[in-house]
């Protein structure tokens, strides 16, 4: 690693040594990037590595509300405001118990490339709360969501910040929580996407990050002479990304045979098909089950604490959370034959588990890459919003392919012209990268 890298990579590691993840996410890209680097002495002369590592803004408060009990609860809020170079501040919110500052600037951070990767303007940001709206009734999520937004409200805006949704920040709560930004500011804007698509919301926008994940898929066997056809899928999660991940494949000729939550995970060799996916959407979205309902009712296995890497598969499609294959996952993964790993959840594979997929030469997408489609609609959402005008589903689908197809493109390119074609992960990086960092050079010391 050279001098500099290992300079600012020390500073980090210094100042966020209880924050592993952020640190994670800057040591993956830092450690790719460098031949770009060296070709470029203008980002040491600007010092824009380390600039790139630190929040231009982060915003911290209170959130108080009274549950159905008539207690009053406090939860934390945040909002990381991290570049801004491209565009306004753009990336979701997420409610989790698991939330701190820590998760939330690895994935501004890795928003930051994602968002330069999708040709939209859009810098990246990443905002939520440790509040969980598991188990919670609709008027205390209503209540939770209207005091979160009546501190955030004052931070963004349509030209400013625009977050989305994210773990545990569905179509529910973004609709309370643009109710109440529409009530404070007394206007209709786009402050927020993933809004409903009767008021201003984009067709597709639910099933973008999952489709996503699956056109890239595509690209990359696409790339190799081969398809998705025929193959066998194994996709761990089972919320929004999953749940599209699984309906692509199925309309591609794939067959997906696994679905999972915190519990475990199903694994049904006969395949999760139309039918059986509409009935996990409503035991998720409306009865919000356990993934565990699904072996009971189509007599399937159900393997509880466990993810699905083990099933024998083609391809595997990460959907869940942040490192979710470990190195031995990734090992059982490829002695199992899987040629394709597509990120739909963001870094869900540890750093061994990356090498290894590299070193095997796969087809593997990393989570910037693989799962962009979800922040590229919400930026055909915030163009729609500002037109004032809403493309039909076919529309949308042909933009959000088109972006698919361009992320590849710029991913493949840019690895085959540092010489290493099939590494993606570099590719992705340095792509998203250079994009940033010359636009911070352009606009000066800011």
């Amino acid at each position: 690693m050279m001098r500099e890298i290992e300079e600012v990579m020390n500073k980090v590691k210094a100042k966020s040594d209880h924050q592993p993840v952020f640190i994670q996410a800057i040591q993956e890209v830092y450690e790719s990037i460098e031949p770009a680097v060296k070709r470029r002495p203008q980002y040491i002369q600007h010092n824009i590595l380390e600039r790139m590592v630190e929040p231009e803004r982060m915003i911290i408060f209170r959130v108080p509300w009274v549950d159905d009990q008539g207690r009053i609860r406090v939860h934390r809020g945040y909002r990381i405001e991290l570049n801004s170079a491209i565009g306004p501040y753009k990336g979701g919110l997420r409610f989790h118990p698991s939330v701190n500052s820590g998760i939330l600037k690895f994935l501004a951070f890795e928003q930051t490339f994602k968002n330069a990767l999708t040709t939209l303007p859009m810098g990246g940001g990443k905002g939520g709360s440790d509040f969980d709206p598991k188990g919670k009734s609709d008027l205390e999520v209503m209540k939770f969501c209207q005091s979160f937004m009546t501190e955030l409200f004052r931070h963004i805006g349509p030209d400013t910040d625009v977050p989305a949704g994210d773990i545990g920040v569905g179509a529910r709560e973004i609709g309370f929580l643009f109710g109440q930004y529409k009530r404070i500011k007394n206007e209709f804007s786009g402050a927020l996407t993933g809004k409903g698509p009767k008021w201003g919301g984009s067709l597709i926008r639910p099933e973008a990050t999952g489709y996503g994940a699956t056109y890239f898929a595509q690209e990359m066997l696409n790339g190799r002479g081969d398809g998705l056809k025929g193959k066998i899928c194994t996709v761990s999660g089972s919320g929004n990304v999953a749940q599209y991940t699984v309906e692509k494949l199925n309309q591609l000729g794939a067959k997906p045979v696994t679905l999972s939550d915190s519990d475990g995970f199903i694994y049904d060799p006969n395949g999760i098909d139309e039918e059986k996916l509409a009935w996990v959407m409503d035991l998720k979205e409306v009865r919000r089950g356990r993934i565990s309902e699904y072996a009971k009712k189509f007599n399937v296995g159900f393997f509880p604490g466990k993810r699905p890497w083990g099933v024998q598969s083609d391809c595997a499609f990460p959907s869940a959370t942040q490192n979710e294959i470990s190195g031995e996952d990734a090992r059982i993964l490829l002695e199992n034959g899987c040629i394709l790993v597509s990120e739909g959840a963001n870094m869900p594979s540890e750093p061994d588990a990356v090498r290894q997929f590299i070193d095997k030469k796969i087809c593997y997408g990393p989570g910037k890459a693989a799962n962009a489609g979800g922040v590229a609609i919400s930026g055909l959402e915030m163009s729609q919003n500002s037109l004032h005008y809403s493309w039909p589903r076919e529309e949308v689908d042909r933009r959000l392919q088109e972006i698919m197809h361009s992320i590849y493109t710029a991913a493949s390119e840019t690895a085959a012209e540092y010489g290493q074609p099939t590494n993606l992960v570099m590719g992705a990086n340095i792509a998203g990268f250079v994009k940033v960092a010359d636009a911070m050079i352009d606009q000066g010391v800011v």
